[in-house]
């Protein structure tokens, strides 16, 4: 089995990768090894994937669509896990066209793709933002997912509904994966978890945003793991049109003041807390309605915030510098 790995130098890319390299899948892995965050964070992660003997990597922009398909032209594969995106709700605002370039344009490369080899699933990356200003909680499936609160969302629920459109024209088995706030070693340095923790060992204050009055599903990278490789063995047939969407999330919201909590215990420092108000785009809370992912390919998340965190500062402490 030959699996195509977008994002492959990514957070979530890396550890999906590995997983599939363990189970004994080749795995081309693409990446434009972007600058966004510090690229040797990216260079790291490559090269522990680029030490194995299945791994092959490719350096591409897949907004690129010509440059991509000439990059691929004499490989195939037959599962696509389509992870690649440009991240974070924050720097939406400053850099739209970004967005729309890699996570529309970007998006629609990869369902060409996934046309023209005719792929036995293409498996994508959505996010919990699709939900965007949606008060109902837990957030399921079903909920109305019209009302983004950033551009990030928006281009999110853009590329569910191109999605939708080509699984019904080609019927191309499709599944999308709503991701909620990710976290884990080898994680993203945009994440708060991450800029909390270096800020912390640099002695520096930390800032809050909503005075603390926020929520969020966290959810460790093990298990994201696991479910999107169970959504990958779980394709959609005729009877879903061949397009299906779950959330991949913990289930069990925390406040953020617990997290800065749990991170001054593991890190035995007292964080110099900021109080300051709710950024543009961003949302008071998150929480994911897992019932559908665990009814269809038993996804069932195992790791608590307590432990994960733990897992994440033992991976911090191990490295010389941060990134």
């Amino acid at each position: 089995m030959t699996i195509l790995v977008t994002g492959a130098a990514g957070f979530i890319g890396y550890h999906v990768s590995h997983a599939l390299l363990a189970r004994g899948a080749r795995v081309i892995g693409v990446d434009n090894l972007n600058a966004y965050y510090n690229p040797a964070l990216k260079q790291a992660r490559l090269a522990n994937l680029t030490s194995q003997k299945d791994f092959t990597f490719i350096e591409t922009d897949i907004a690129d669509h010509v440059g991509l398909t000439d990059r691929l032209n004499s490989m195939k594969a037959d599962q696509i896990i389509h992870l690649a995106a440009q991240a974070g709700v924050r720097y939406s605002l400053e850099k739209p066209f970004e967005y729309v370039s890699a996570n529309v344009a970007g998006h629609l490369s990869l369902m060409e793709l996934a046309r023209h080899w005719s792929v036995a699933h293409f498996v994508y990356a959505s996010s919990s933002s699709v939900y965007g200003r949606n008060a109902k909680t837990p957030f399921a499936e079903t909920d109305a997912t019209n009302r983004p609160a950033s551009l990030y969302g928006a281009t999110k629920k853009a590329d569910e509904v191109m999605t939708s459109a080509y699984a019904h024209l080609y019927q191309i088995p499709t599944t999308g994966l709503r991701f909620f706030t990710v976290y884990g070693p080898w994680g993203r340095p945009d994440m708060a978890y991450w800029i909390f923790t270096e800020k912390m060992l640099r002695g520096e204050p930390i800032e809050i945003f909503n005075h603390g009055e926020m929520a969020r599903d966290f959810t460790y990278i093990a298990d994201i793991v696991d479910g999107v490789l169970g959504a990958l063995g779980y394709p959609p047939g005729p009877q879903s049109d061949h397009h299906q969407i779950f959330n991949l999330g913990n289930d069990h919201p925390e406040p953020l003041m617990r997290l800065v909590t749990l991170l001054e215990e593991k890190l035995d420092l007292k964080a110099d807390k900021r109080m300051r108000g709710m950024q543009k785009g961003d949302v008071a809370q998150t929480w994911a309605d897992i019932a559908a992912a665990k009814g269809a390919f038993g996804y069932t998340p195992k790791v608590s915030l307590d432990e994960g965190l733990e897992h994440y500062v033992t991976w911090r402490k191990g490295l010389e510098t941060g990134f």
